[in-house]
């Protein structure tokens, strides 16, 4: 065991059940958030965007001259404001005023006022004219007219069209999925200061408080010491505040630097969802081969992300994405193509799980398209195809204790009863002829680092004062998600001193430089290892004033000052062992796997589409938790998260030739459906994995943030099978959309009803049907074919939706 991830054997306060350190806050309102602070300021001034009406259009005149007639109205900011680089995007493809807007809602200029109101009524004021120019809205439309952006990277090993051709049985389907709007309970939102000295000071609701920071810079034409940005907190993030606050906090800074005033820019829940980016859709088209025991012997597949105008995070989440195609799954040959779209819609962004949930979707809807073909229950194919220990993924890295998929699998297999509830399924199936159940169970694998090796790396500033009491601040951003509570836990075991001796300050770019985002579930691993080395660095000094005499925390700290010893230190973390090169897709990129796997039991109504989760049950890896309280909140939040991803939430763009293409038509809560308590499991039940230590991470925890997500699997899973159980005889192949909706699953009811085979994908996966591959190969004599669309559903294909 490393010291690292050893825990002392007395003063242990990771591992407790704490409450979240702000909950109290939370629940009584008297948590600060960012825009809380606006009440606290004198003098503040209000931004309001001038939105194109356009999906593509280019901007050929801009008079800001009638906004100045209204009343309260202050400044019109536009790109001859701006000092230093016209770009909020660290690709450098993301001009922070445009004079080619690149989708509907594309902020042209800002308008600042006295009042939100007079900035309103000043923005629609603001004189544009546009040119409007062709808009490419869907992935299908972008995929025919060859847009694409970034790299094109393949993950590939064996001979994928050898190992084809020997296949027993070769199946090809393809799938296409929507994104997920993020619907935190705040939106961004920044607010803008500048001192005496013209040195800017940012409050912002952001993951990544460094890259604002460097954003804000290089638009005002500062260096990074000229700028401060702290994070008090954030009332959800998600990825969505990852990349996409900066632009805003630089509009917030360029108009406080202009007017000397206090800037407050605050977007409506209307234009955070039209304005910003979301989780990427994706179409995938494969073809996949097993042999006659049902394992898996080759998969090919191209998977096509939605990018938006711009490239943003597109890159690292379509390699995630292609490194997670495998999820729990041992493929000897395989092959995986990927590419990113440009249309012409927000540009799409990092959102819980960073593209993993997209590539397991694809191997998950395989696996449950072709078993029924198969002729193997679904779970029985799943768990045949589990990978063992040593064995490697794709992309070259070994699985380290690969063997705890199947021990959490067959932990939940006993626990949750499953042999006798699928009999109960199968006897009320039997019994009801309108309505259906099915019950699914699926694994989750997911690699726990940056794909980004120079991100893993954390730094922290740990004081202790005279009295005893102690300061900590580390580059973490805290979400909700109960980051701050297991970093106070940490530097109380540490240091050995109870919980409530430690205090944590807000996040800020002055007290730790440089930090990576807190995303990537990678938050606890890398500033809890930094705030531990810090903490290790005082109690070495403190073992030495003390000489063995066992003297009491307070004693030994007075006494340390009173011999000028030092009683702060800042710490460093940065994760061993990674290595990734992104030009072959080969490497290390993972410091470990975080597992899980869930069971879900859905009853579906035969006549609406409409469902109810019965039951759902998860065992979950996260090590030794340093907070089991904070982790089983964050498994069940990103269970349901997955669910409302996979089931309800119906992203949809106005794809019509009318005036209004490209806009988003489901831009509030009124018209996007999300998980509420009718949602939740009637029964819920969720464990941690036992026995599950994981050596060389702090305290020998394991990441909790992304992994439960994909535990949503089994849900729509479980959908299938219920609809399935409609078809007159067994072993029907349910083609289901995704999201799958009450009406999608509607017309998978119907499809299953009738019997209908679906139509057979023609040509390669990534291959247009007119435009036939020269290389690929036929399909084998003796194989099945999936269907990759139920004929008649209007909604299976989410691009081509009305």
């Amino acid at each position: 065991m490393t010291t690292l991830s050893s825990r002392p054997d007395s003063g242990v306060s990771v591992g407790l059940d704490v409450p979240h350190e702000s909950a109290a806050l939370h629940v009584t309102g008297a948590a600060v958030y960012t825009d809380d602070l606006v009440q606290r300021t004198h003098g503040i001034l209000h931004a309001h965007p001038v939105c194109s009406t356009h999906a593509h259009a280019r901007v050929r005149g801009l008079r800001p001259e009638p906004a100045y007639d209204v009343p309260g109205v202050v400044r019109v900011l536009t790109a001859a404001d701006v000092p230093g680089v016209n770009d909020a995007g660290v690709k450098h493809d993301e001009p922070l005023f445009p004079d080619e807007v690149m989708f509907h809602g594309h902020a042209v200029c800002w308008v600042l006022g006295e009042s939100l109101e007079a900035a309103r009524r000043g923005a629609a004021a603001v004189e544009v004219d546009y040119e409007p120019l062709p808009a490419i809205v869907t992935v299908a439309e972008a995929i025919a007219a060859e847009s694409f952006q970034g790299g094109q990277p393949t993950v590939v090993r064996g001979d994928v069209e050898a190992a084809l051709a020997g296949a027993a049985h070769v199946f090809s389907g393809d799938i296409d999925f929507a994104g997920q709007e993020h619907f935190y309970l705040e939106t961004h939102c920044s607010l803008a200061l500048v001192d005496e000295a013209g040195q800017v000071f940012v409050q912002s609701s952001t993951q990544h408080p460094t890259e604002t920071q460097e954003i804000v810079a290089h638009v005002l034409g500062l260096d990074s010491h000229e700028v401060t940005v702290q994070c008090l907190r954030m009332g959800g993030g998600f990825g969505g505040k990852e990349m996409q606050p900066h632009g805003f906090a630089a509009i917030a800074a360029l108009g406080s630097r202009l007017t000397g005033r206090p800037v407050r820019l605050r977007l409506s829940r209307q234009q955070d969802m039209t304005m910003s980016g979301k989780r990427h859709g994706f179409d995938a088209r494969w073809r996949v081969g097993f042999d006659e025991a049902g394992l898996l012997v080759a998969l090919d597949a191209t998977l096509t992300s939605d990018g938006g105008w711009s490239l943003d995070l597109s890159e690292p989440v379509l390699a995630r994405a292609l490194c997670h195609v495998d999820n729990a799954y041992w493929l000897p040959d395989v092959r995986i193509n990927g590419r990113i779209a440009r249309t012409h819609k927000t540009s799409q962004t990092a959102f819980r799980g960073f593209g993993g949930p997209q590539g397991m979707l694809v191997i998950e809807d395989i696996l449950g398209r072709c078993a029924p073909l198969l002729g193997i229950e679904a779970r029985e194919l799943r768990r045949r195809n589990f990978y063992a220990d040593d064995q490697e993924t794709p992309y070259g890295q070994p699985v380290r204790h690969a063997s705890r998929i199947t021990a959490a699998w067959d932990q939940l297999v006993d626990s949750a009863d499953i042999a006798a509830r699928e009999a109960e399924v199968a006897s009320y199936n039997a019994s009801h002829e309108h309505t259906k159940r099915g019950l699914a169970l699926t694994p989750v694998k997911f690699g726990i680092s940056f794909n980004f090796t120079a991100f893993n790396q954390a730094g922290a500033l740990v004081h202790v004062y005279k009295d005893g009491s102690v300061l900590i601040n580390h580059g973490g951003t805290e979400m909700g998600q109960g980051l701050h509570t297991k970093m106070i836990q940490v530097a109380a075991t540490a240091l050995g001193v109870p919980l409530a001796r430690v205090r944590l300050a807000p996040t800020r770019t002055d007290k730790v430089p440089n930090t990576s985002a807190t995303a990537a579930s990678s938050g606890a691993d890398l500033n809890g290892a930094a705030i531990k080395n810090a903490c290790e660095q005082i109690t070495a000094r403190l073992h030495e004033v003390d000489a063995g005499r066992g003297l009491p925390w307070e004693e030994v700290v007075r006494e340390a000052y009173f011999s000028r010893v030092q009683l702060w230190a800042a710490g460093f973390y940065k994760t061993e062992g990674l290595h990734w090169d992104s030009s072959l897709m080969r490497g290390h990129p993972f410091k470990y796997f975080a597992y899980g796997v869930a069971a879900a039991e859905m009853e579906v109504d035969g006549f609406t589409g409409a469902y109810r989760t019965r039951r759902v049950d998860i065992v979950h890896d996260v090590g030794d938790s340093l907070s089991p309280l904070v982790d089983l909140g964050q498994i069940e939040g990103g269970f349901v998260q997955g669910a409302g991803w996979l089931t309800l939430e119906d992203l949809r763009w106005d794809s019509s030739s009318g005036p209004g293409r490209g806009r988003l038509t489901t831009q509030a809560a009124s018209t996007y459906k999300l998980p509420s308590f009718s949602e939740m499991p009637e029964v819920f039940n969720v464990s941690l994995l036992e026995e599950a230590h994981e050596d060389g991470v702090v305290y020998g925890s394991k990441a909790v943030g992304e992994p439960p997500l994909m535990l949503a699997f089994a849900v729509r899973e479980a959908l299938r099978e219920a609809c399935a159980a409609f078809a007159p005889e067994p072993g029907f192949s349910v083609d289901l959309a995704s999201p799958a909706t009450p009406e999608a699953v509607f017309w998978a009811v119907q499809a299953a009803r009738t019997g209908a085979p679906a139509p057979v994908t023609e040509g390669a996966p990534g291959v247009e049907p007119d435009q036939p591959s020269s290389d690929a190969p036929a399909l084998h004599p003796h194989s099945e074919q999936v269907a990759s669309r139920v004929p008649g559903n209007p909604v299976t294909g989410h691009e081509a939706r009305p």
